[in-house]
């Protein structure tokens, strides 16, 4: 079991207190009904654990697309896989000082 606390504003991991890190992203395009239903992946990179569910986001919510410069082959490789896409946001965060 994952257990995560609040800490201030953030969450932390109780296990390593590593901050917790989280990315929400459309899986449906905007015409679909389905459109805010996304997906939401929630992470520690100390304990290397993540979960991901369905999320609701209301349509009117802009999304970060932390892919967006990507080629497409790339954020497409990235998308089919959790674990590879949680590794690039994580290592995009380091590299910003985050």
């Amino acid at each position: 079991m994952w257990d995560t606390v609040l800490d201030g504003e953030q969450r932390i991991c109780v296990a390593c207190r590593t901050p917790v890190r989280s990315y929400e992203y459309r899986f449906y395009p905007p015409e679909s009904d389905m459109f805010e239903r996304c997906v939401g992946l929630v992470w520690c990179s100390g304990c290397r654990i993540y979960s991901g569910n369905m999320v609701y986001v209301p349509r009117k919510r802009v999304l970060v697309d932390a892919l967006a410069a990507l080629p497409g082959e790339q954020r497409e490789r990235l998308v089919r896989s959790e674990v590879k896409l949680i590794d690039f946001l994580d290592r995009r965060t380091r590299e910003n000082g985050g």
